[in-house]
């Protein structure tokens, strides 16, 4: 029987390459992306959906790029369209970590609650159960390059973000996987992987997957 995974993300999960500038630098081919480099370890009898988008955010509408990227805007549709879900992979935070928002690593782990009952209550699991939920603590940011002033502030509340997280998932009795514990952002913008880094998070990702679905 196949198990579909829905990775619900931003940037770094869409595969975004670390930018020079704010032209971008264009994203990693499929099989590059973390998702994919998960499934593919995860083998034939799991499904993996990428939803990555870039500048996604928990709950906040992006008053420079737009309401489209509040995550808790689009995830009832994608829940629905992509029922059943074995496993939703919610990895956010990162961006509401940019200084227009101005929250705490506390706050961020109160909006991922907010995102969690959502997937529990949302019935899009098979026979209309509730899917198992991992929540990934992004790897803490740097203020560097082109988007140091975007996330300014940020790289110091990024350090307390996974213990906010786990504390979360704890009380939720979730899943919990911290991505800082194998990957670093790259230097080159502060918040993007390079490549090696998304091979790293998809092979880790794979083993607490397995773990989680056993």
């Amino acid at each position: 029987m196949t198990r579909t995974i829905l990775c619900f993300g931003d940037s770094n999960t869409h595969g975004t390459r670390p930018m020079p500038s704010l032209d971008g630098a264009g994203r990693f081919d499929h099989a590059a992306r973390w998702p994919s480099v998960m499934g593919k370890a995860l083998g034939p009898d799991y499904e993996v959906i990428n939803e990555g988008h870039p500048g996604r955010t928990t709950v906040h509408d992006d008053p420079t790029t737009g309401e489209y990227r509040n995550g808790i805007r689009v995830l009832p549709a994608l829940l629905e369209s992509h029922k059943p879900l074995d496993l939703v992979i919610l990895k956010l935070g990162t961006n509401d970590l940019k200084n227009c928002f101005h929250v705490s690593a506390a706050d961020i782990a109160f909006f991922l609650d907010r995102l969690v009952r959502m997937i529990r209550a949302a019935g899009a699991g098979p026979n209309g159960a509730a899917p198992q939920v991992l929540v990934v603590a992004p790897p803490p940011i740097l203020e560097a390059g082109c988007l140091a002033e975007m996330f300014a502030g940020g790289a110091v509340k990024s350090h307390g973000l996974a213990a906010a997280i786990q504390s979360m998932t704890t009380r939720l009795q979730t899943g919990f996987f911290d991505a800082g514990r194998v990957i670093a952002v790259s230097p080159v913008d502060g918040i993007h992987y390079e490549a090696e880094a998304q091979v790293q998070l998809g092979l880790a990702m794979a083993t607490a997957v397995r773990a989680q679905l056993a």
